[in-house]
């Protein structure tokens, strides 16, 4: 990748602080889009849900990167939370689409965080990116992300979106949350433990949204995730054996629909997403197997 100008949206999430500081490290100019009035010359101000990007510091960019959105897992999805869910995503990704088009000089690319909720519960059917959204909540929210970027590609911007499936690190994200449970000695499969998850270790994702970056035929859905999704009984196996615990706590499905509320029936879904246009365009993971993203993320610094 020659050295760019790019703009990050979602920059101190966890995805975002690993990109950022992967990109910064290889030289890039990163500048990060921040919901207060700017404060340093690598930040521009944004308002997603008023739909305001200060364009003027988005001048020069040659790729623009947005990872925002309102955590999935962080709250019960009330009414409202199910609103700041999809507003978050869909007001923002319409915010950068616009502000970009409109550049005299606009970006190269436009690459827009997604799910592989979009695919719904998909049981034991493995799907790519061909494959048609599922219905819930989640899918739904994943079909109006995408469609928001649109401004951008009716421009001729490359506009890619990466479905992203479960992020391996012990420092954040729903995985950051499960390594003290099973530390603990208090890990367990979720329901059945027979729903499919498709996983990626941070390493690779970062590594994943910067080969999209860098790769002009990839466009439209990818999917960032392992190519060999496993179930989360399997899942549950490998953690217990990375930390040498024992797992043999299990949460009933009703147990999770009693705590989460309509949130469970997400948890409980089966997604097993394959990568098949990273993989066709030549990208290669350092850690494609659960026990070596375990391990990984076991064993990087913070």
């Amino acid at each position: 990748m020659d050295f760019m100008r790019i703009a990050i949206s979602g920059s101190t999430g966890l995805i975002g602080t690993a990109l950022v500081r992967s990109l910064r490290s290889d030289g890039h100019e990163v500048v990060r889009l921040v919901r207060r009035p700017a404060r340093a010359g690598d930040e521009v101000r944004w308002d997603p849900k008023r739909q305001y990007v200060d364009t003027a510091g988005l001048v020069g960019c040659e790729a623009v990167v947005n990872l925002a959105g309102a955590g999935v897992g962080d709250h019960r999805w009330t009414a409202a939370y199910r609103k700041e869910i999809r507003d978050s995503r869909v007001l923002g990704t319409a915010a950068l689409a616009e502000a970009v088009a409109s550049l005299d000089a606009p970006p190269r690319v436009l690459l827009c965080g997604s799910a592989v909720g979009f695919y719904g519960d998909t049981g034991d059917r493995a799907v790519d990116e061909s494959a048609p959204p599922g219905d819930g909540f989640l899918p739904k929210v994943c079909v109006e992300w995408e469609e928001a970027a649109a401004p951008a590609e009716e421009a001729g911007i490359r506009t890619a979106h990466a479905r992203t499936g479960l992020v391996v690190s012990r420092h954040g994200g729903a995985w950051g949350r499960m390594f003290p449970l099973f530390k603990a000695g208090l890990g367990g499969r979720l329901g059945d433990g027979r729903q499919y998850w498709s996983f990626i270790a941070l390493h690779d994702e970062v590594a994943a949204l910067r080969h999209i970056l860098d790769t002009p035929s990839l466009s439209g859905p990818v999917n960032c995730t392992a190519p060999d999704p496993l179930t989360n009984r399997e899942i549950t196996a490998a953690m217990a054996r990375a930390v040498r615990r024992p797992a043999v706590f299990a949460v009933p499905a009703f147990a999770l629909r009693i705590a989460l509320g309509d949130m469970a029936g997400d948890v409980l879904a089966s997604q097993r997403a394959v990568p098949t246009k990273l993989l066709e365009s030549g990208f290669s993971f350092a850690f494609p197997g659960i026990d070596a993203a375990i391990t990984a993320a076991l064993t990087t610094p913070a």
